[in-house]
This record gives structure tokens, sequence and C-alpha cells, in this order.
């Protein structure tokens, strides 16, 4: 059974406050909140809790999700995953389902992560967690994390952002790129692709 939500006026009735004061607390976001089709806010339980000190009896719900660039990577994920594990157990989180992709962070075709959007969406899982925000994805996190929280539910980035010059990022930024439209052109099995990607990869790493 998923999260029961809440009206505004339910929520102030609980909280011993104004129905403004509920709404001003929304758009402040001390309160997280959704609209429904019909325009109305709704207020998940756990944030009404969270306000009046209640602990939750269940664990948080949490789905990990770890990607590489590439399938010449899969140590790398297989370390990545086990870290998020471990960053998961320590923050008492019940992981209840784990996805791993090796693709490139601006493709928008990658299956795992629609999955895990989708039981989001479904209310089935209350936190998302990713080693990094570009393990996400390398444009728009601000956008993904938006449509987490309009389904009530949380997107956590498990360690701060690498020290990265100017020039690093850029050039990260544009094998991404690259990556992602060769992979259209070609075909992410197509051996042309494979041919690009390797070489662009000994161009600026060496």
């Amino acid at each position: 059974m998923g999260e029961r939500f809440f009206r505004t006026g339910v929520v102030a009735r609980c909280l011993g406050v104004s129905f403004v004061t509920v709404k001003r607390w929304i758009y402040s976001g001390r309160i997280k909140a959704i609209k429904n089709p019909a325009g109305r806010w709704l207020i998940p339980e756990s944030e009404v809790n969270r306000l009046l000190g209640v602990k939750s009896e269940k664990p948080m719900r949490a789905i990990i999700y770890a990607r590489v660039p590439s399938h010449e990577q899969k140590d790398h994920l297989e370390r990545q995953t086990e870290r998020l594990k471990r960053y998961a157990e320590e923050k008492g989180y019940k992981v209840v389902e784990v996805f791993k992709e090796a693709a490139s962070g601006s493709n928008e075709n990658r299956r795992k992560l629609w999955r895990a959007l989708k039981l989001i969406q479904e209310r089935k899982v209350d936190v998302l967690v990713v080693e990094f925000k570009d393990r996400l994805t390398r444009f728009g996190f601000k956008y993904l994390e938006a449509v987490v929280e309009s389904f009530g539910g949380k997107l956590e980035v498990a360690e701060a952002e690498e020290c990265k010059d100017a020039t690093q990022k850029l050039v990260e930024d544009m094998i991404s790129i690259v990556t992602s439209f060769c992979a259209k052109l070609y075909g992410i099995r197509n051996q042309k692709f494979q041919e690009i990607v390797r070489a662009l990869r000994n161009a600026v790493y060496g």
C-alpha cells in the first residue's frame, strides 16, 4: 500500500496552524507536497509525521542506481554498487532494487533509469540513491530531481562532487555528447561506434 496524502486544510488542523501558513511552508520548501490533477496541494503522511516529530516505524525504501560510461568499466560499476549499498545500510534504508547500467550520462534511452523512475512514480520506493550527480545524468539533474520530488520521492547523492577543474568538466561533457550522438547514429553494438569511442578516449586520456 502506498503512502497516504492529506489536503492542506487537514494538515493545518493536525499541526495547529492556519491554512495560509501551510501554503506558505509549501511555497518556501519547508513542506514537500504535490499537486493533483485538480490543482490541489497534497502532503504525504511522512511529511506530517516529520513536522510532528513522529518517527516512522518503517525504514525508507530505496533504489540504488549505479552507472559507468562503458561496458569496459564493469569492475568500477561493481565497486560503485557496493559503496552505495553500504551507504544505504548506514542510512537505515531498505534497498528494494539495484539498477546497474553501462551507458552515457546524456543517453535519454537508459532502460534501467526509466525503470527506477517508474518505481518512484508508482510510489513503490521513497528514495533514489546515486553516488554523484553525473552518475544519474550529465545534464538536467535539477529537472530529474523535480520529477522525483513531484511524486513524493527523494533524490539523494551519496558523495560530494568530485574535484574537477573547468577543463576536465568540459572534456567529460564533450565525450558524453559525442558518445551519445554516435550511439544514436550507429547503435551501441555497432563496431563503428565502438571504434569511435575507443579512439576518442585514447585521444583524451592517452
